[in-house]
């Protein structure tokens, strides 16, 4: 099964393009904690209906609880140098109140608060 679930807060407001057929797709980078002292960063992606939710409701700074499943791309450069990266492939994201400083405020998640 390949199921991961993260919070975090997004470094930078996301990134829309759309596909060719006119699909969106919101990438943004996610911190999150790896220990007391240490922060960790992964490449989130999303597609159709949950990038238009990132699109409308992310913003650097917001805290989320992101359900999405690992993915692995590897390609080769023009100079033939192999390359690979690892990123997470969004499915639900949902919203994490904060008290303003970033802080949780209790762990509620109203249901108007998540659009879809």
């Amino acid at each position: 099964m390949n199921n991961c679930i993260l919070t975090g807060n997004l470094g930078g407001d996301p990134d829309i393009r759309y596909s060719q057929n006119g699909d969106p797709i919101a990438t943004f980078n996610l911190a999150f904690r790896l220990s007391k002292d240490k922060t960790g960063w992964v490449k989130v992606v999303c597609f159709n209906k949950t990038a238009e939710v990132a699109e409308t409701y992310l913003h650097k700074g917001a805290k989320i609880l992101l359900s999405a499943t690992l993915d692995h791309n590897k390609w080769e450069t023009e100079d033939g140098q192999q390359k690979s990266t690892i990123q997470l492939i969004a499915n639900r994201i949902e919203f994490i109140k904060t008290d303003g400083r970033g802080f949780e405020s209790g762990g509620n998640h109203d249901s108007d608060e998540t659009p879809f």
